[in-house]
């Protein structure tokens, strides 16, 4: 069925002067009877576990994710050749994340249903606009709700199968709604490869209060993860495995006019619990790795029309703890972070194209690092729906507690408690235009990242360590899309170049800030066959940047997902499905040294109504 997406240009509005925070409110937003978990892929069902906010990533063409098993069990998302600890997400107005490590940035007890897709911040909207993250955020907006239901269940591979339950109501009160919604989800499974496998569970709800302009959302989730993989983190061959368990509970509120005027305040604490097991044959035989951390935090964001121009704001306050067998050898365990964003613009109208300047800064403060300013301003020209930009930003980021508090010169991670601030440099030009029925966008940058902090190793040596490195980061983005009644494309195009200065520290390979792709083409591809079949594919070829740890699969990688969906006419609200991953049983490593996930098939059947 045709699905009324949101427009390229919408996302590049973001960029270049627009809303900076949240996108349009769900409440004048048309969807369709399911939900979108990505504007930029075909497959929106995971093929091997639940389905998880990560899961609409992994073709996007903006992001990067490198994963371990599978995404929905270890996922590092990379956002222009970053890193996964310089990417940020954001659930509303909420900067949400995790203090230990960016391995469990996207570790969000949230169901994808209860979600509008993710915008991608890069730029001056992720230095406005993010939090604690240099090159770029993954904006996830509250979807409204409305009356439906979904039940599903899929089998495959390996053992594996999913059963899901989602439950929506809505009821009018006056001028308003009140609504609520649940869902239950569980997965396991054997593992494509020997010790693999994996037990996922979720539950969550929501209530909703909704008007014509505002929308309120209070939400909680618990989510339990278990899953092992050979050489998970370490590159030694040990069989390893994760147990994980977080909670999250957030309230956020949305107000919106149609003049452009914008309010958005949220506040949440986030509690994630940590059992890594380096040998899970021995459970406990190295230090035992058990963690938990607290973060709760607070944000207000806006946009406020005066005449001719706006001023665009945020103010985002977090504060976190650590509770450690392993990590107690750093200054401290606890921290609070602000920040405090305020962009101006104003506008000039000239032959029927617009002008737009911005200019602004942004404020950091820790209670463990001081503060630091960083100034952003832009330039955007519009004419109907085709649009060129040029904008400078810098951003700052702090090292999570994996690197400041390992052990320096002992043990699997060794970190370093002086570690500080990153701080990054963004200079961009970029361009949007339709053509021919397609919408076209691209962006070239130059991103430079100083004491970012890096995972290296040594030959030798029986562990990774944390050091802080200067990195020079050329990129040109490029996406382009055409959707009609029969048949979706999206394709998307990345280069990136780096140049890097380890400074004293001696490293024979980069598990991180060296492990990008030179070259990335993905292909989103979706045909409506007719008859009630549905055929989607999801495609990446990309040649990645050499590595020494990397042992199998080579430099070069062609991976791709395929989906055949079936909705009977005769049986209104069903639909089956088969599904593949991996399809051409790619050995590529994403995380050099990690095994990859062989194909997986599964058969699914959902009930919607």
């Amino acid at each position: 069925m045709p699905v009324n997406r949101p427009s390229l240009h919408t996302l590049l509005a973001a960029l270049c002067g627009g809303p900076l925070l949240t996108p349009t409110l769900p409440a004048q937003t048309t969807l369709p009877d399911f939900a979108v978990y990505s504007q930029a892929v075909a497959n929106q069902t995971s093929v091997g576990t639940i389905d998880m906010p990560v899961s609409g990533l992994r073709f996007e063409p903006r992001v990067d994710v490198q994963s371990r098993n599978v995404a929905e069990a270890q996922a590092d998302v990379a956002i222009r050749g970053g890193i996964f600890e310089s990417t940020g997400f954001r659930l509303g107005a909420a900067a949400v994340g995790d203090p230990q490590t960016g391995h469990y940035f996207a570790e969000l007890p949230v169901p994808p249903a209860m979600l509008l897709a993710p915008r991608v911040l890069s730029g001056t909207a992720n230095a406005a606009g993010g939090f604690n993250a240099t090159a770029g955020t993954i904006s996830y907006g509250w979807r409204a709700i409305a009356d439906r239901g979904e039940l599903s269940a899929s089998v495959g591979d390996f053992g594996y199968n999913r059963q899901a339950a989602y439950f929506a109501v809505a009821r009018p009160v006056r001028q308003h709604a009140l609504a609520a919604d649940v869902e239950w989800a569980r997965s396991e499974g054997e593992g494509s490869r020997p010790f693999g496998e994996h037990a996922f569970d979720r539950i969550a709800g929501r209530l909703q209060w909704r008007g014509m302009e505002s929308q309120t959302d209070l939400f909680a989730g618990y989510q339990r993860k278990f899953f092992a993989w050979p050489n998970l983190y370490t590159p030694f061959g040990f069989n390893e495995s994760e147990n994980l368990q977080t909670a999250l509970l957030l309230l956020n509120h949305r107000w919106a006019d149609a003049a452009g005027n914008e309010f958005s305040a949220a506040a949440f604490w986030r509690r994630n619990k940590d059992d890594y097991e380096f040998n899970r044959a021995v459970p406990g035989a190295s230090n035992p790795f058990l963690h938990t951390t607290w973060l709760r935090g607070a944000a207000v964001s806006g946009r406020r029309i005066l005449g001719r121009g706006a001023v665009n704001y945020a103010v985002d306050f977090a504060r976190d703890r650590l509770d450690s067998t392993a990590l107690t050898f750093g200054r401290y365990m606890d921290r609070s972070m602000a920040k405090v964003s305020l962009v101006p613009e104003v506008a000039w109208d000239r032959g029927g194209a617009t002008l737009t300047a911005r200019a602004g800064a942004s404020y950091d403060r820790s209670n463990r690092d001081g503060s630091e300013w960083s100034p952003l301003a832009g330039l955007t020209w519009r004419r109907g729906r085709t649009v060129v930009y040029a904008e400078f930003s810098e951003a700052t980021q702090l090292p999570t507690y994996t690197a400041l508090n390992s052990a320096a010169t002992s043990g699997l991670f060794r970190g370093n408690p002086n570690l500080g601030r990153t701080r990054t440099r963004n200079l961009e030009v970029g361009a949007r235009a339709d053509w021919q029925g397609w919408e076209i966008e691209g962006a070239a940058f130059q991103r430079d990242d100083d004491d970012l902090v890096d995972w290296t190793f040594r030959r030798g040596v029986v562990a990774r360590t944390a050091n802080a490195v200067d990195v020079r980061t050329h990129g040109v983005e490029f996406v382009a899309a055409r959707r009609v009644e029969r048949y979706e494309i999206v394709l998307g195009y990345t280069w990136f170049a780096k140049h890097s200065d380890y400074g004293n520290a001696l490293i024979d390979a980069s598990f991180y800030a060296l492990n990008f792709p030179r070259h990335r083409l993905t292909a989103a591809l979706t045909w409506r066959i007719g008859a009630g079949f549905e055929l989607r594919s999801d495609n990446e070829y990309r040649v990645q940047q050499p590595n020494p740890l990397r042992s199998a699969g080579g430099d070069t990688a062609l991976l791709s997902s395929l989906g055949l969906y079936y909705s009977p006419g005769a049986l209104k609200g069903w639909e089956f499905s088969v599904l593949a991953d991996n399809v051409w049983q790619s050995d590529f490593q994403e995380v050099p040294a990690v095994p990859s996930a062989r194909r997986q098939v599964a058969f699914g059947v959902v009930r919607r109504w």
